[in-house]
């Protein structure tokens, strides 16, 4: 039998969530969260800079803001996600617009899919996430062990 190199982290009841938006995509992030202000609400949220302020001020959500995104926001919320800190996170990106931290976004998104957070870059995935009866519960997220992986002997 095979070893295994997974383990689970436990996401509790109350999800740990970051909001990012990109400048054009803002006003659809703010009409989605309107609409699922109530789920939010029960809910831990985070967001880079003018999106949690937008969040906090159009909604009156409770936010915790990082940084401006091309001022390091997507760097905080991607070692956020490595500390455990946050579980979830809705990132309504322009795929259509150079930014000039496109290396960031591309850094956010591989610490996402790395660590294995549940991610929506668009609002109908966005929509089937917070719609999932996982959103009231617990959950197991699977993990590889990286650590294991890491010190594993390298033939050389």
């Amino acid at each position: 039998m095979q070893e295994t190199n997974n383990h689970v982290i436990a996401i509790g009841k109350k999800k740990k969530i970051a909001l990012i938006a990109h400048d054009d995509r803002k006003k659809d992030l703010l009409q989605w969260a309107d609409f699922n202000r109530l789920t939010l609400s029960k809910h831990a949220l985070f967001a880079t800079g003018t999106t949690g302020r937008l969040l906090f001020e159009e909604l009156g959500l409770k936010v915790t803001s990082f940084k401006s995104g091309p001022l390091g926001g997507d760097e905080q919320v991607g070692a956020h996600i490595v500390e455990g800190d946050i579980d979830f996170m809705i990132f309504f990106w322009d795929p259509m617009q150079s930014h000039p931290h496109d290396p960031d976004v591309k850094a956010l998104l591989r610490i996402g899919v790395l660590y294995n957070i549940p991610m929506a870059c668009n609002r109908s995935t966005a929509d089937f996430m917070i719609s999932s009866p996982l959103m009231d519960k617990e959950y197991g997220r699977m993990m590889i062990d990286f650590e294991k992986r890491i010190k594993r002997e390298i033939p050389i």
